[in-house]
């Protein structure tokens, strides 16, 4: 993989944020869910829609701080916006596990 330089780095807005609603995505082509995002008084309450159903209970996800791009175009994903990319990692069991933080950080917080 070619190395980036820090300022490419910085081009990516990586936020902190917390799922206050989440959703089954019925008409997405993979099980995925509807998450509702907020970032904190800056970015307000993004949408993502995120493959994360074989880990993640629906009811486990509202609370959940997450890590993600926020600078992103949308993008149409069946009849759904969504408007920041949440990062995960394929974990050992299968499926995705969601990055986060081990302490709490504010809501908007940059991640760098």
């Amino acid at each position: 993989m070619k190395s980036i330089s820090y300022d490419d780095f910085l081009k990516v807005d990586l936020r902190i944020g917390q799922i206050i609603r989440a959703e089954v995505f019925e008409k997405a082509r993979k099980p995925a869910y509807k998450l509702w995002i907020d970032f904190g008084e800056e970015l307000g309450v993004k949408r993502s829609s995120a493959q994360i159903t074989q880990l993640y209970h629906i009811d486990e996800l509202v609370g959940k701080r997450v890590v993600a791009v926020t600078n992103f175009p949308p993008k149409q994903i069946a009849d759904f916006m969504s408007e920041v990319l949440v990062l995960g990692v394929d974990s050992k069991v299968g499926g995705v596990t969601l990055l986060g933080v081990d302490h709490e950080a504010p809501l908007g917080t940059r991640v760098y």
